[in-house]
């Protein structure tokens, strides 16, 4: 293992000298791959020189104790041996699991798209619940939230809505949100009772900027018209709306969020960008996903990924079969334990099939 540590330190070094030439400086997209690389490395090269230096304490501790005769010393010795052991094998832990090949995309900001799905009224409500738990958890993390569309419900909570989240890792973290979230509950406008199912549908992408898919403005048909609000009408009266259709691909995204036709513009944009790119993304993810037996992120929207049992107060993950008795809390943000649960049994996937 010590080699292939030693090996990446050098590949670091190298990149840290090439982030300061003149010529990398001068070309963005090289600039922007090779400072992404850097980031990701950053912290196996520090855990590897705190390894490093642990290895050289243990090694003079198991010399001093083999040579000192001093009964005192070598017991000194012997105790620092067995603190020093100890650290060693929680680095070295550490370390495998850093060694795990990163997802480049993890260290994007999100894109979040959420659609009712079955259920009429109700699902168009529990998207709205969604919105609102993913609203809290970012608040929670100091992450800012950008509202990019959205179609209300005739009864309450959205049809749809997009939305982007501008937090370092934002992507890495919340992806693993993917997927068909179901709900059972009595809804509002049930006279008898009676639990209702209904499900919404997540997806999260990474925000792709201008360097990793190039969108050509000859492909892009635009359409500007007035802003509308719950049940169709018009709230401002100039052509501040944005639509904009991709013609190779006929991906349409569209933005009124802003006042400004130029900030719906650049939103739209980034929408459209990060469509296209989850093409290809999508694509890596499906090999991915046929060599797992687990779907913890194989991105698939279809999959029932998640339960909100609310006469239970229950959630259930059924992906890594996790439950929690706690709903309310749960849908007020408190998600972060399910996210740890879902990256370290993705990590766990990958450090197997890492070590056959």
């Amino acid at each position: 293992m010590l080699d292939k540590l030693e090996a990446i330190e050098i590949k670091f070094k190298e990149i840290e000298d090439q982030l300061s030439a003149p010529d990398v400086i001068s070309d963005m997209k090289r600039f922007a791959a090779l400072n992404r690389q850097y980031k990701e490395i950053k912290g196996l090269v520090e855990k590897t020189q705190e390894y490093k230096l642990v290895l050289n304490h243990y090694d003079e501790a198991h010399h001093l104790l083999n040579t000192e005769k001093d009964d005192d010393i070598k017991e000194m010795a012997k105790a620092e041996l067995e603190t020093l052991e100890e650290k060693r094998n929680n680095l070295e832990d550490e370390i495998r699991y850093l060694l795990i090949p990163a997802d480049p995309e993890d260290s994007k900001n999100a894109i979040f798209e959420i659609r009712a799905g079955t259920g009429g009224d109700e699902a168009s409500i529990f998207a709205g619940d969604l919105y609102r738990m993913y609203t809290r958890y970012c608040e929670a993390r100091g992450w800012k939230l950008e509202l990019v569309d959205y179609s209300a419900g005739s009864t309450g909570g959205y049809k749809e809505i997009i939305f982007n989240i501008l937090g370092e890792g934002s992507y890495g973290i919340l992806k693993y949100e993917s997927g068909v979230h179901r709900v059972q509950r009595v809804p509002l406008t049930e006279t008898q009772g009676r639990v209702h199912t209904s499900a919404a549908t997540v997806a999260v992408l990474p925000e792709a900027d201008e360097f990793d898919v190039e969108v050509k403005e000859a492909d892009i048909r635009k359409d500007y018209f007035c802003s509308s609000g719950p049940g169709g009408q018009s709230v401002n009266t100039t052509y501040s709306a944005v639509r904009l259709t991709h013609i190779p691909t006929g991906i349409v995204v569209q933005c009124q969020d802003e006042k400004s036709q130029i900030k719906n513009y650049a939103k739209a944009l980034g929408v459209l960008r990060s469509r296209i790119y989850e093409v290809e993304l999508q694509k890596r993810q499906d090999e991915i996903a046929k060599k797992r037996k687990t779907m913890v992120s194989s991105g698939d929207r279809s999959a029932k990924i998640r339960t909100y049992n609310y006469a239970q107060s229950r959630v259930t993950d059924h992906r890594i079969g996790l439950s929690t008795f706690n709903l309310p809390g749960f849908m007020d943000g408190d998600i972060q334990s399910f996210i740890d649960a879902l990256q370290l049994a993705e990590n766990a996937e990958k450090l197997k099939e890492a070590i056959v």
